[in-house]
């Protein structure tokens, strides 16, 4: 479903990454772990498209994104949840206006975004908290709600990058938990972590990165 070939990518003639070759098949959950500044971020934003290759070759799905003209890459996103360590809720909308966003952004039907919503919100836990607002959560919540806006268009293809930095290590595997479950139902989870502790707990695949290098491919 993924696949780097000799990518690379350099900031003011720095390399982020370099000659990185990586596949991961479709409903594989991976993690990226790796020092401060080793790439973890860089590949995530490469996926998503956020960034783009100084060289190399990025499929997804077969797809050539790294070919993906401006116009193209709107609706790419939209096949990609993301996840990120601070949730960036909005604080003047509820619970449910936050995780709505997407759906509300792409013009989906009321009765459909109302259906999904609080799919999402059951699955992470936080349907009694629909008509909270995030400043009435706690960080653990805040992060869950997060994951709720992030599956609620039903992307294949899940991104997260340190989404447990600013929890504690039971509510970081809550949260790890949370992924594993969307895993389990065929979505694609690639997540960033430096966690080692707390991603040894699991049976999972695990890259290290390491000054912008793939070193290790293993499983936990």
């Amino acid at each position: 479903m993924i696949e780097f070939t000799n990518v690379s990518k350099t900031y003011q003639g720095k390399h982020a990454l370099n000659h990185v070759n990586f596949k991961a098949e479709a409903g594989e959950m991976t993690f990226l772990t790796g020092h401060s500044g080793a790439g973890k971020s860089t590949f995530l934003k490469l996926i998503h498209r956020l960034e783009k290759p100084n060289r190399g070759e990025i499929f997804l799905d077969e797809k050539p994104i790294h070919k993906l003209k401006d116009y193209q890459i709107p609706q790419h996103r939209r096949q990609i949840g993301i996840v990120l360590q601070n949730p960036n809720l909005m604080d003047r909308l509820t619970i449910y206006e936050n995780v709505a966003m997407p759906l509300v952004v792409s013009r989906y039907y009321d009765d459909e975004i109302a259906k999904r919503v609080r799919a999402a919100l059951d699955k992470v836990g936080l349907l009694d908290k629909e008509h909270k607002y995030p400043h009435q959560l706690s960080a653990g919540e805040c992060q869950r709600a997060g994951i709720a806006r992030a599956v609620v268009s039903k992307p294949p293809l899940l991104l997260a990058d340190e989404p447990t930095g600013n929890l504690d290590p039971a509510l970081s595997m809550e949260i790890l938990r949370l992924f594993q479950a969307f895993n389990a139902v065929g979505v694609t989870i690639l997540v960033a972590t430096h966690d080692l502790a707390l991603i040894a707990q699991l049976n999972h695949r695990i890259i290290t990165l390491k000054e912008g290098q793939i070193v290790g491919d293993s499983y936990a």
